[in-house]
């Protein structure tokens, strides 16, 4: 499996491309501020032909560029209808100050949209993509999984970070179910199923299990309030 992930140029977001092998076709997941060239860059290097965009949710930081990346290759969008009208109406999820600095954004939604919901399988690109309906962050929140020959793999979004989780304080977002989120979609995985986040570096559930103050408080032996 081809697995390459960048971050975009604004908030350090994580886009990830994901295929079978080179000169396959891939998935996008989560084209973010100014990836386009990036992006560009990694399919040609790696001769892959975008499938369809998959996206952990709807905040405008994970789906900047979704719209140009969908329309200059015919591919479908995918998000999960609790974060759907984020793609129709970004500012929705946004606080004021970033509600100012998007001011006078121009935005259109992809032509082609799929809802996908908790525990359906995408069969994509030549991939099988588990999706988990993971909310807190975002009503509509979602981590992606794959099986590999060497480890599972989890697109985590804003769920779970290294040492950290994505906030709760937006609208949409909701400490109570993200604590379980946490509790239900990501301490049952795994250990050695590596964690590719929304932001900052990968990870794994192990590290994450024994070093996440969020993760233990999940587990009930370390009660801490989230942030």
């Amino acid at each position: 499996m081809l697995v390459v992930g960048f971050p975009a140029q604004a908030f350090g977001t994580n886009c990830f491309v994901v295929a079978s092998g080179p000169g396959e076709q891939c998935v996008v997941v989560d084209p973010g501020i100014g990836v386009i060239d990036q992006l560009d860059s990694v399919l040609t290097e790696h001769r892959l032909h975008p499938a369809a965009v998959l996206l952990t949710h709807g905040h405008l930081d994970h789906t900047f560029s979704v719209t140009p990346v969908c329309k200059a290759r015919g591919v479908t969008a995918y998000i999960h209808p609790r974060d759907r009208e984020m793609l129709a109406d970004p500012t929705k999820a946004m606080s004021i100050d970033t509600r100012a600095m998007f001011g006078g954004l121009e935005w259109s939604e992809p032509d082609e949209i799929a809802e996908m919901t908790d525990g359906i399988v995408l069969e994509i690109a030549g991939l099988s993509i588990l999706v988990d309906h993971a909310p807190g962050h975002t009503g509509g929140s979602v981590m992606f999984r794959l099986s590999t020959s060497q480890e599972p793999l989890c697109f985590s979004g804003d769920v779970l970070f290294r040492d950290s989780i994505g906030r709760t304080d937006l609208p949409g977002g909701d400490l109570s179910e993200m604590m379980a989120s946490l509790r239900d979609k990501v301490l049952t995985l795994p250990d050695e199923t590596v964690v590719l986040p929304g932001h900052g570096p990968q990870t794994s559930i192990a590290r994450e299990r024994a070093h996440n103050p969020f993760l233990r408080e999940a587990m009930g032996s370390s009660p801490q309030r989230g942030h």
